[in-house]
């Protein structure tokens, strides 16, 4: 088996069929390459739109896609979907952006992530409306169980002499982690089986699945044999893998990196008689050797300067350092939570808050004196989350907190930042039974009681499987919250000189 994570050198040995390459000549050794018969390019979970320290971003993938399709070589661009959100700029239009900078780069096959679906159904359906590429989605339903106008299920390319039949698969949770209303996301596995037969009936030579699917969705599909090569998204992975029969490739994140997977086939005999041999080879385009594609760069450019208009304005000072790497939020007790929790407490006049730590998304760190600004706060908050406010038992409280640190040993996303509230937690616990000595405000916890409680319009409807949550009575709903990142950048306007610190709400044994 040939593999390799992010997590291993790009540059040292990757192993037959593997190379760390850039085009234009970079590499002399491909020269002596056999003939490639077609390549399939896969970019997934793209969020900014500019380059961070020369690596990623829209106008170096574009770029890279020109240099591939100049190749003389087939090529079958696919995009694994995550890119509508979350960002800043969506924040303000809701991924109309996106659609103009992804219809520069125009990908042949589009399979839309959970992010895709973050500003409701109606939003989905709007910029799909807006694009010139195609949306692939084959287990993606409307509640009727009819498929979604203007989205395929799947396709048969003719690359050179070969028929590849595409299949694209949405991740099946998406109902549960986003917000895509009424339509139904069915089982990825189920409905690859059936595409794949059906692609095979009328005459395709390969499969090649493109999936905005988990890891563990990732590995059930190569088992399966259902697909030949697994072109996915989801985990910001840089991940490739062989093992003789199936391919699997993920591309990181952001446009850093571009996987080519360049296909040499061999077509003998006719009709039933039809055989197609292939052989995959890796090229892990790295765009920081890239110069950025100008006509892009211009409307990138654009962009950034309408927002640095909007978001480039100090609002506060914090007097403590702030945290919000992704291994502090979704483990521990951060500073920067327990300001967005108390400003959301503050907001909605709760008598406790709990926020999800996978909400806080910058991932960087802030010195102690350090200005903030209305871009700082919407970094760290991309997500356009409103307010929410629904009163339910201490019983509920407890539940909450235990599903919130239930996950902390893989630090998920639902790990809890909060404010009128201490615990501890022990770690080491069945799950379920890791939470202990719970105050509310100075109080212990009484399980009884009921408590107004400040969350999230996400967590509110159950997200990061906060379902005690949908238990309670809703007092500030789904469409009379507020924007969360306003609320926090009011907060911060209003103190003046933040003095966010941890403090003990969250203990950890």
């Amino acid at each position: 088996m040939v593999q390799i994570s992010r997590r291993q050198s790009l540059g040292l040995g990757l192993g037959a069929g593997l190379s760390a390459t850039m085009l234009g000549g970079r590499n002399e050794a491909q020269a002596a390459a056999p003939k490639v018969t077609f390549t399939l390019l896969l970019v997934n979970d793209i969020y900014k739109m500019s380059d961070t320290k020369g690596r990623g971003g829209f106008a170096k993938l574009a770029a890279i896609v020109k240099a591939e399709r100049a190749r003389g070589v087939p090529v079958l661009f696919c995009h694994a979907g995550d890119t509508f959100s979350p960002s800043l700029m969506s924040g303000f239009d809701q991924g109309a952006h996106i659609i103009e900078l992804t219809n520069m780069v125009k990908p042949d096959v589009f399979v839309p992530g959970n992010h895709e679906f973050d500003f409701g159904k109606d939003i989905y359906l709007k910029r799909m409306g807006e694009a010139n590429f195609p949306f692939f989605g084959a287990n993606i339903r409307q509640a009727d169980g009819s498929p979604v106008p203007k989205m395929k299920d799947s396709a048969i390319f003719d690359l050179g002499p070969v028929k590849v039949g595409v299949v694209g698969l949405a991740l099946a949770e998406t109902a549960r982690i986003s917000s895509p209303g009424d339509l139904k996301f069915l089982p990825e596995l189920d409905v690859l089986k059936s595409q794949a037969a059906d692609l095979r009936k009328q005459g395709a030579d390969m499969i090649v699945a493109v999936a905005h699917t988990d890891r563990d969705v990732d590995n059930a599909i190569v088992r399966s044999r259902l697909a030949d090569v697994l072109l996915t998204g989801h985990d910001h992975d840089l991940a490739i893998t062989y093992d003789g029969k199936t391919v699997m490739v993920e591309s990181g994140e952001d446009a850093e990196y571009v996987t080519a997977v360049d296909i040499i086939a061999t077509v003998a005999g006719e009709g039933s008689n039809r055989k197609v041999t292939w052989s995959p080879s890796f090229r892990v385009n790295d765009t920081s050797a890239f110069d950025p594609d100008p006509e892009v760069l211009a409307v990138v450019s654009r962009y950034e300067a309408a927002l640095s208009k909007e978001l480039d304005v100090e609002i506060g000072t914090s007097t403590n350092a702030l945290d919000t790497r992704s291994s502090t939020v979704r483990s521990q007790e951060a500073a920067f939570g327990n300001l967005v929790a108390d400003a959301i407490k503050d907001s909605t006049a709760g008598d406790i808050a709990i926020t999800n730590g996978g909400g806080i998304r910058a991932n960087k760190e802030y010195p102690a004196g350090v200005k903030l600004t209305r871009r700082d706060i919407l970094s760290e908050m991309p997500f356009g989350n409103t307010t929410s406010l629904v009163e339910v038992t201490g019983a509920d409280v407890k539940a909450a907190l235990e599903n919130g640190v239930s996950q902390i040993d893989i630090r998920g996303g639902r790990f809890p930042q909060v404010s009128g509230l201490k615990f501890e937690v022990d770690s080491k616990a069945p799950v379920g039974s890791r939470v202990s000595n719970i105050q509310a405000n100075g109080q212990p916890l009484d399980l009884a009681k009921r408590y107004k409680v400040a969350t999230n319009n996400f967590m509110l409807t159950g997200g990061d499987g906060y379902v005690s949550f949908t238990k309670g009575k809703v007092l500030v709903g789904l469409t009379d919250g507020k924007l969360m990142a306003n609320e926090v950048m009011s907060y911060v306007r209003k103190l003046g000189t933040v003095d966010a610190k941890v403090e003990g709400r969250i203990v950890i044994r």
